[in-house]
């Protein structure tokens, strides 16, 4: 635009220009005065054109320049804001910090002696085998008291560690859940993988404490995100044991009732098999959680020819399929159609059919970007796997800060001391 106006210009100063030689030429001044004319009138036109070009463009230089010393007015007035905020924080969390430490303390001492009285149960039981290690039983009945005491100390010790992995959108790979896991580690530090321990936690009772402390900490982690604005979930994994344990249930469920603002953001996962399993007693618990607004998620399917109408009256919302499972069942059909039950629907259909249903498909195990293009020609909407992110284990600090309640973890605890004595 600004051309375009010096374009205008050039032109109007050069017909005033020889408007005015021509003036002088009629007058009969001659042809040379004219030119001279022109020649003049063109030059003072193009200087006073200059001078208020030179005008304006001060002008607007000093109205820049005010802008520019009003935002560092403006910059400078919020960094001592944020520095005052960031200030106040510091001390809020310094003395927050001091009273959960002594908090900590008094509920520490309290469980020492149920912790003791555990702890010489066990080794009672162990002192009191009479199995030896000369035969493949006794070496196998020995290994299985000494894992059975190392994961029992790992829990009194408080060698339990929490890990989440990301679950993510696609395409755009913004998180919007967390999957938790619980990790022991024993006296040496290193990490127990959950195949290491889950049978001999499962068949001595240890499951309820170990479900006990994943679900303190989600709770505490999903309250944490929501203090940073994160409207993010977290699948929280529970055990078959503890929704029928009668003993931990109604804890749990009063835990539960007493922060009911943690149903949209908490979802208890289940493997397929385990959910398949469940019982009268299990189902009315699950039914209980979903009465207070909880959801449920399944894992570890096996297969994609699922009862959904089961799941949508169990109040499961979300459904995790292996990407290689979905991809073999789905894609790698040549042709034949994906659910028995089902046989006219096709691939591109199984996704819109969950969502209709209630339930959203998640690819969990996703390592591949081919993977990625594959389910997205599925129209799957959430993804989950390594190549989006491993579960990465949450700071010792923000551990310290999720320890549960001492009522809950005496429940649990007089719960696994009962089936631990012979």
């Amino acid at each position: 635009m600004r051309k375009i106006t010096g374009g205008f210009l050039f032109f109007g100063y050069l017909f005033l220009a020889l408007t005015i030689g021509a003036t002088i030429w009629r007058a009969g001044l001659g042809a040379g005065a004219g030119a001279a004319g022109a020649l003049g009138a063109l030059g003072i036109l193009a200087g006073v054109h200059a001078i208020v070009t030179g005008l304006a463009d001060r002008r607007a230089l000093r109205r820049e320049i005010a802008k520019v010393r009003e935002a560092h007015r403006l910059l400078a007035d919020a960094m001592e804001s944020t520095q005052g905020a960031l200030t106040d924080l510091a001390q809020a969390i310094e003395s927050g910090a001091l009273s959960r430490t002594e908090a900590l303390t008094g509920e520490v001492r309290m469980l020492e002696g149920l912790i003791q009285q555990m702890s010489e149960s066990i080794d009672e039981r162990l002192a009191a085998s009479p199995l030896t290690a000369d035969t493949y039983e006794g070496r196998r009945q020995v290994q299985t008291n000494t894992l059975l005491k190392t994961v029992h100390d790992a829990l009194t010790e408080n060698r339990v560690d929490l890990y989440l992995q990301p679950v993510v959108t696609l395409p755009q790979r913004r998180t919007v859940f967390y999957e938790s896991f619980t990790r022991l580690r024993d006296p040496s530090n290193r990490i127990m993988m959950p195949a290491e321990y889950l049978s001999v936690a499962e068949g001595e009772g240890l499951l309820p404490a170990i479900d006990n402390l994943l679900l303190f900490r989600c709770a505490q982690i999903v309250r944490r995100l929501a203090g940073q604005d994160r409207k993010v979930g977290v699948f929280c994994n529970i055990s078959l044991a503890s929704l029928g344990d009668d003993v931990f249930f109604p804890q749990f469920l009063d835990f539960l009732s007493q922060n009911r603002d943690l149903k949209d953001a908490l979802i208890f996962e289940l493997g397929q098999a385990v959910f398949d399993a469940r019982g009268a007693v299990e189902a009315r618990n699950m039914a209980k959680l979903a009465d207070l607004g909880f959801r449920f998620s399944i894992d570890k399917v096996q297969t994609l020819d699922l009862d959904f109408a089961d799941l949508q009256r169990s109040d499961v919302r979300f459904v995790k399929v292996a990407a290689d499972l979905l991809i073999e069942q789905l894609l790698d059909l040549d042709g034949a159609a994906p659910l028995p039950s089902q046989p006219d629907i096709r691939a591109g259909d199984f996704a819109p059919l969950t969502r209709r249903h209630g339930l959203e498909l998640i690819a969990e195990k996703v390592e591949s970007e081919k993977q990625v293009v594959d389910i997205l020609e599925l129209d799957v909407a959430l993804g989950q796997g390594h190549l989006f992110g491993e579960p990465r284990a949450i700071k010792e600090a923000v551990l310290a800060e999720t320890d549960p309640p001492v009522e809950f973890v005496r429940s649990t605890l007089k719960s696994a001391e009962k089936r631990l004595r012979p």
